[in-house]
């Protein structure tokens, strides 16, 4: 098998560019484009809302996909499955569902100074709303999280920890088995934030025993404006809803509403069907694939690019035990928005910024990055095309 997957991807056959910014956004292959153009062209329908075919087709295939997803996180039921519109939303939901009415003056929450804003500003606002102290754990001298600093924060007051799967910026694979083991020692539970772990790490919640695990489908080959959230039933069913309107609801009074159980409740209005039907698309492709070998084939890669980057003497930023498929760097003192544009105009596609992770860039003294991150749509001759950017780079700036 060969596991540069280029030939699924329709827009690597119109556009001769080499794309590193999957950890951004994933291309997506033929299947989905297909399911979702199928859908619209001679299926369209609401879901749960009409008696009539086409709603109920529609509808089949939506609770199908819930299904689908909670077998691929291999959660117990689908019930602990609830759409939202990405990684985003799914991590705001449990700040004002699940914990927003637990915090009291005084307590606590734990993050990392790694994290993307996604899973960074939520937690410090309603630490400012309640008067709850915000804890950043630091990194090591490889980047990656002190799990010392971890264990001494954790207490009674802890309320929640958040932490990212995989850093967007060092590409670091943080150990949140780990972490959950012990934040749950100390009767604290866990969000992980899966945004950049979905599409190159096997995920099994039930293994990882996190409590809520959030992720985004254009992160995983999926279109954009749809995500899952992960929560284990027993906190589900404590929560309420935190948005209202249709197909929530058992019962509306002009006295009082009664909601439905999880995970309906917290899709309130018409939910993004397409979306849903491409994501259903997206994890059947991704999951007809052997990705312990796609995991291998990209590690690869990654492990070609790290090394490749070394040699040409830019200064690359982390250096974790073990890196997913991002790598960020420094070109010598050219600014990063200078090296991606000069890129680009070699048909080369990085991310240069802070990758919403101002915090973290403060604390590395940095004011942004490259970022160069692999899909396995990609293979050693991108890897070679960048560097040879980088050298061109270096001449025009000179």
């Amino acid at each position: 098998m060969k596991y540069n997957r280029k030939v699924d991807f329709p827009i690597f056959a119109s556009s001769p560019h080499v794309y590193l910014d999957s950890a951004a956004t994933t291309h997506k292959p033929e299947v989905v484009i297909r399911a979702m153009a199928d859908f619209y062209r001679n299926h369209y329908g609401t879901v749960r809302r009409g008696l009539y075919q086409l709603s109920a087709q529609a509808t089949r295939i939506y609770e199908e996909t819930r299904e689908q997803i909670a077998r691929f996180l291999n959660a117990k039921e689908s019930a602990e499955v609830v759409f939202t519109s990405g990684a985003t939303e799914g991590i705001n939901l449990v700040a004002e569902s699940f914990l927003k009415h637990r915090l009291q003056e005084n307590d606590e929450i734990v993050i990392s100074i790694l994290e993307h804003h996604a899973n960074f500003i939520p937690w410090q606002q309603l630490a400012r709303e309640n008067k709850a102290r915000l804890i950043i754990l630091p990194l090591d001298q490889h980047g990656e999280i002190d799990l010392t600093a971890l264990k001494n924060v954790l207490s009674p007051k802890t309320k929640l920890l958040a932490i990212g799967h995989v850093s967007n910026v060092t590409g670091g694979i943080n150990p949140v088995r780990q972490m959950i083991e012990l934040a749950h020692t100390a009767g604290v539970p866990v969000l992980i934030d899966g945004a950049q772990s979905i599409a190159h790490l096997k995920i099994d919640v039930q293994d990882l025993d996190c409590d809520f695990f959030a992720f985004s489908g254009h992160k995983v080959y999926g279109p954009t404006g749809i995500g899952v959230l992960f929560g284990k039933k027993k906190w589900l069913e404590e929560m309420p809803p935190y948005r209202y309107g249709g197909e929530m609801i058992l019962e509306v009074t002009a006295d009082y509403s009664r909601f439905k159980n999880p995970p309906h409740r917290f899709e309130a209005g018409t939910p993004n069907i397409a979306g849903v039907i491409g994501l259903k698309a997206a994890l059947a492709y991704v999951s007809s694939l052997d990705l312990a070998q796609i995991h291998t084939y990209e590690k690869q890669i990654t492990d070609h690019l790290t090394q490749e980057l070394r040699r040409s003497g830019v200064r690359i930023i982390g250096a974790p035990m073990e890196r997913s498929s991002v790598v960020s760097f420094l070109v010598d003192d050219i600014h990063p928005h200078d090296v991606a544009t000069i890129l680009d105009s070699q048909n080369i596609a990085v991310r240069a910024g802070h990758h919403c992770a101002q915090p973290l860039m403060r604390y590395l003294n940095i004011p942004a990055t490259v970022r160069a991150s692999v899909g396995w749509y990609n293979d050693l001759e991108d890897v070679e095309q960048l560097i040879k950017g980088i050298i061109y780079t270096r001449k025009v700036m000179q």
